[in-house]
């Protein structure tokens, strides 16, 4: 079965932050939001990722820096075998996990 590793950077500001590593089992088609709501529902029920799909007036809340570059976990594609660092946008405030302030 094919897989898609995922390093989490993981964390508050009050805590520090660590990476955490997932091993996710790879589906045709899977976005990295995909990937990373997989992690949720079987690995880690606390990883805090927002993300507002399908609601008016509130797409794009899933971005994040995927492998050192700004993006959005929703339209990005997992590919089977592939290592991929995650990590919460360095331009706003952190609030825990992949989840900045919005303001």
């Amino acid at each position: 079965m094919a897989e898609v590793t995922l390093e989490i950077t993981r964390g508050t500001p009050e805590q520090g932050e660590w990476v955490e590593t997932y091993t996710v089992p790879y589906a045709d088609g899977m976005s990295l939001l995909d990937a990373v709501q997989w992690v949720r529902e079987h690995q880690s029920p606390n990883l805090v990722v927002r993300f507002s799909c399908r609601s008016a007036n509130a797409c794009k809340e899933c971005s994040a820096v995927i492998d050192g570059k700004v993006g959005y976990l929703c339209n990005t594609k997992a590919v089977a075998g592939s290592r991929v660092k995650l990590q919460p946008l360095s331009t706003r405030r952190w609030i825990r996990d992949l989840v900045t302030d919005l303001d």
